[in-house]
């Protein structure tokens, strides 16, 4: 069973996922959030104690839940394959890469997606930067940059991130060993049963409609195929519908309580960062988690990365802030991007062309053998 057969089927995935984050949204997660695949990793690692900003630790059952439901459905369906072998410390060292550009913008892909569904234009801008790294990594695989071909291994492998995502919802159910936000983005979420359903079901369309953000921007410049914006626009449209008629759509740059910055440059670079080495492991930071559950080590090494990469934002002072109202004062405070959120971004801009490059001249000599 597919959902790529059709852009109707994809449409209509697309539209499924946009209702469950509409659902969690209006049951209490973050405004203009949602879900986010970068923010609700920072979450998780800040739960198991890996940073140590209190304002943003919590298990989010949603990425639990991504992973599971890839991992279900695509045993049902007979799609699971365990797979590994191809370049693991480059797609650790990507994954870490594709958090650092996420936590400078304040967002993934799928988070920009729905802050443009909110009026938000600091999405809008960072939307450029997205595409255009799209582009470079594109180019690059044009030109023969390639990680490596993976191979089959033992199926128990491939479950390894599954057990692991089954061990932290346990542990969060269960015992009082995780932390948990009290204020703050952390401590605003839905409830733990609509989190978790919400992400199997989302899990589920993804998997079985290769939803990627940047594979769909990717599949245009190479294939001319619309297909996988198929999915993203038909979950925009739903968002654009839910903020419009929710009163949450609110056009501008200046979105207090949003977490977003109007630091424009730096949301392009960062973002620019996120799409190239998105291209670079082979999908966006859905995309990996989907692909971690059905079974590809090569992607699990990869959210192992953004799992590092999250705690290392924080740990180092890396991650922006969000514009916020001052609850003294009252008066309007703007988001900014840390000196030191600025240096990691230019030296992973730098690292993904040394990756792209080297790899690339790896095969060629292998070739010319």
């Amino acid at each position: 069973m597919t959902l790529c057969d059709s852009k109707k089927k994809l449409a209509l995935a697309g539209a499924g996922c946009g209702v469950v984050a509409a659902v969690l949204a209006f049951l209490g997660n973050p405004a203009n959030m949602a879900f986010c695949i970068a923010c609700f990793v920072r979450d998780m690692a800040g739960s198991l104690g890996m940073h140590q900003a209190e304002a943003v630790q919590y298990a989010r059952p949603e990425i639990i839940g991504l992973v599971l439901g890839s991992f279900i459905i695509s045993v049902a369906t007979k799609e699971y394959r365990s797979t590994a072998g191809s370049s693991p410390m480059i797609r650790f060292i990507l994954g870490m890469m594709i958090m650092i550009g996420s936590l400078v913008f304040l967002g993934c892909p799928l988070r920009m997606v729905i802050r443009m569904s909110a009026g938000d234009l600091n999405a809008w801008v960072a939307l450029i930067g997205f595409i255009l790294g799209v582009a470079t990594g594109t180019l690059m695989l044009k030109k023969g940059t390639t990680l490596g071909r993976s191979h089959e291994t033992n199926q128990a492998n491939g479950s390894v991130i599954s057990i692991l995502m089954i061990v932290v919802l346990i542990l969060a159910l269960c015992t009082s060993l995780l932390k948990s936000s009290t204020a703050g983005p952390g401590s605003m979420h839905a409830p733990i049963i609509a989190s978790l359903i919400g992400g199997l079901v989302f899990g589920a369309f993804a998997q079985k409609s290769r939803m990627c953000f940047a594979g769909g921007i990717r599949d245009v410049i190479l294939m001319k195929n619309f297909d996988l914006l198929t999915i993203i626009g038909s979950l925009f449209v739903v968002m654009l519908i839910f903020n419009v008629a929710t009163g949450r759509f609110v056009l501008g740059f200046d979105t207090p309580g949003v977490i977003a910055h109007s630091d424009h440059l730096w949301s392009i670079l960062g973002m620019y960062v996120v799409g190239f080495a998105a291209v670079l492991a082979g999908g966006c930071p859905l995309r990996q988690l989907i692909l971690a559950g059905q079974g590809s080590s090569d992607s699990a090494v990869t959210v192992l990365g953004m799992f590092i990469g999250a705690a290392l934002c924080h740990n180092l002072g890396l991650a922006s802030s969000g514009t916020a109202i001052n609850p003294e004062t009252k008066k309007v405070v703007a988001g900014a991007v840390t000196a030191n959120g600025k240096v990691a971004v230019i030296i992973c801009i730098i690292a993904c062309f040394v990756i792209a490059f080297t790899n690339k001249r790896k095969i060629a000599a292998i070739t010319n053998k």
